[in-house]
């Protein structure tokens, strides 16, 4: 009896240290990584998500695939709902951006906020650029608004959905000079530069990495930056204010999310993962070419600033207009 006793302890004990064991070694992946972006092909996030992905394949920064799917529509709307029904998953994280926020504040049907899944981390904050085509009349951001007074409603500008930093922008131009235009919203950035390079639309508000190679080949002009202060990259080109137009500086900001109740080894491995990431030389030298600020966050971090920018949007969003339901 006492014999079978002190077996069962030994086997307890065994069990107690491969548990113990098990925890100290905490969460690795073991099949492909499902990357959710809200955009489609072309778009801000799903370029971001794809030099991410090429990075860790390149620096096999992963033992397993990390595959980039799109779920778009919605304004974000669309990849929320998708990532909250994967409760628990420790597969699948997303790349989200302003609309994650700024959807919910404008969707009275929307049923997922930011809040409802697991911040991981912040990576990059980024400036804007309000461009035209390269033989456009306008010279100047003046001269653009200048002309929509007097074709009020008639010049039109290419856009994503109505809750991203293209129509916020817009909306807070508006209302800061009385005019009007129309905004035509494409599902991917694709789409938009084409529909501004064809002539159909007269601007378009971009981020950097979007904007880079037509800039570079010459087929686009920046009129304004939208950013606290100009791009060493772009030294000769005015911000917003310095345009003449004061409005509130709207950056973009983007990050990793996981589905509701993550796992904390879980979180812990991706945060890591990101941080290792960050540090890469290959990272740090696609920042710089696409005109990225490093924005990184700790996942204690970001969830703070979550609630922060939660209230800066909202205050944006009624300064141009926006109704707000949440």
């Amino acid at each position: 009896m006492v014999k079978r006793i002190l077996i069962a302890g030994s086997v307890a004990a065994l069990v107690a240290a491969n548990a113990g064991e098990v925890a100290a070694q905490g969460f690795k992946p073991t099949r492909p990584i499902e990357f959710l972006v809200h955009t489609g092909p072309g778009g801000g996030n799903d370029l971001l998500a794809r030099a991410i992905s090429n990075i860790v394949e390149k620096e096999k920064l992963l033992p397993v695939r990390m595959q980039v799917t799109n779920k778009t529509g919605g304004g974000g709307i669309t990849a929320m709902s998708y990532l909250s029904e994967k409760k628990g998953e420790t597969h699948t994280i997303a790349l989200f951006a302003n609309t994650w926020v700024n959807g919910p504040l404008m969707s009275k049907e929307a049923k997922v906020t930011l809040k409802d899944l697991t911040p991981i981390v912040r990576l990059v904050t980024e400036p804007g650029v309000i461009v035209v085509k390269a033989d456009s009349p306008y010279k100047s951001l003046k001269d653009f608004i200048d002309d929509a007074k007097k074709q009020p409603g008639q010049l039109k500008q290419s856009g994503g959905s109505i809750g991203s930093r293209d129509n916020i922008v817009r909306q807070l131009l508006m209302k800061n000079t009385g005019t009007q235009w129309a905004y035509i919203s494409f599902p991917g950035g694709g789409e938009r530069r084409a529909a501004l390079l064809g002539g159909h639309v007269q601007i378009m508000v971009m981020d950097p990495q979007e904007a880079g190679e037509h800039l570079r080949n010459g087929s686009l002009r920046i009129l304004a930056q939208i950013a606290e202060k100009r791009m060493a990259s772009l030294p000769d080109v005015p911000t917003v204010p310095e345009a003449g137009f004061n409005i509130p500086n709207y950056l973009v900001i983007r990050g990793v999310v996981g589905p509701p109740d993550m796992p904390a080894e879980a979180v812990k491995f991706w945060e890591a993962f990101f941080a290792k990431v960050a540090k890469t030389a290959a990272w740090k030298k696609y920042l710089a070419d696409n005109l990225f600020e490093d924005g990184f966050q700790t996942t204690a971090e970001l969830v703070k600033f979550v609630d922060v920018f939660t209230e800066q949007a909202r205050t944006v969003l009624k300064d141009a207009g926006v109704k707000i339901y949440r």
